[in-house]
């Protein structure tokens, strides 16, 4: 596979990790246990903010691989 297909695909996969982890958090944050606490409610942001670079970096650093020599 080409860098130049790695990097569509890495794309498209980065789009729906950050759609869908996006309305996974919208959701949790309106749970009553959550939105009645706002030391929770800071926690839960900080982790909500920067969780999805977790799942995020091998995908970029798949993207980012050079081409196989043929």
């Amino acid at each position: 596979m080409t860098i130049r297909t790695r990097k569509l695909f890495g794309t498209i996969a980065l789009l729906v990790l950050v759609v869908v982890w996006s309305l996974m958090g919208m959701t949790i944050a309106q749970t009553p246990w959550l939105a009645n606490s706002g030391l929770l409610q800071a926690i839960f942001y900080v982790v909500a903010g920067l969780g999805w670079v977790l799942p995020a970096m091998p995908i970029i650093s798949w993207m980012s691989r050079p081409d196989r020599q043929v």
